[in-house]
């Protein structure tokens, strides 16, 4: 069993669309050991629309949930994480410290809309930078324009942002276009990081230990390692690896480019 740590996951509860009630979260974390992770990084959605989940709530929240954790004796560790959807307001949340990065390092999710990736994206990404933080795309393979374009992400990465794939993508939970672009985002080197997105343990669950091994049967162990070992390195706030990114090599379709 693979020892891994998720950087993504609504394991919070009664906060978002992830876990509703107490007795959720602990079925989610019974089922993130049956799955070999260790630690799961509680990322709740903000300012997306429909959930305001400011830092100090979420630290609140986490703390509530480890000693839950610790009552019942179920071994997985909770940190502090925050899914912040993009908006013109991004920066000014970020410096009123309603912001929380990935575990207090200077890495920081950003979610775009599902359907199109706003025109200011990259220069908010750019500021985000400025003022030291390193911004992680969550579950480009699931954005409509991403697919459309997936230079789109191309030219993100080439800034300096990274990518986080989700497990059920890889697994073909959303579908075979969303699978096959993951596996394009991968082979392009746009991706750093494979997390859950876990919402429950019925229709939104890790999917981990299916997701690393489809990824090995395909590019070998030594990508599994890599995408492991960056969680680690980002819950350290070290520095993750990273290999230079490519474009995304159009697809022949009926034999004709």
């Amino acid at each position: 069993m693979i020892a891994v740590i998720d950087i993504h996951c609504h394991i919070l509860p009664g906060i978002d669309d992830g876990a509703q009630h107490i007795d959720n979260s602990i079925d989610m974390a019974k089922k993130a050991v049956q799955d070999g992770i260790h630690t799961i990084i509680a990322t709740p959605h903000h300012k997306n629309g429909r959930y305001d989940n400011p830092k100090r709530e979420i630290l609140k929240k986490v703390e509530e949930l480890n000693k839950r954790l610790r009552e019942e004796n179920i071994e997985v560790t909770i940190l502090p994480g925050q899914e912040p959807a993009i908006n013109g307001d991004l920066l000014e949340n970020y410096l009123k410290d309603e912001i929380l990065s990935l575990n207090n390092t200077h890495y920081q999710f950003v979610e775009l809309p599902s359907s199109h990736v706003p025109r200011y994206t990259i220069q908010m990404l750019f500021e985000l930078q400025l003022k030291g933080l390193t911004p992680i795309i969550v579950h480009p393979e699931r954005n409509q324009e991403i697919q459309e374009r997936p230079d789109l992400l191309f030219k993100m990465i080439e800034k300096g942002a990274l990518a986080q794939v989700t497990a059920g993508a890889i697994c073909g939970k959303f579908g075979k276009r969303v699978k096959n672009l993951s596996f394009d985002l991968i082979e392009a080197n746009l991706v750093h990081f494979i997390a859950s997105d876990a919402h429950n343990v019925y229709k939104r669950s890790f999917n981990m230990v299916e997701a690393f091994d489809i990824v090995e049967s395909k590019y070998g162990v030594d990508l599994v390692y890599l995408f492991q070992e960056n969680a680690e390195l980002l819950v350290e706030g070290q520095n993750v690896y990273k290999e230079m990114p490519h474009h995304i090599k159009k697809k022949k379709f009926l034999g004709i480019f």
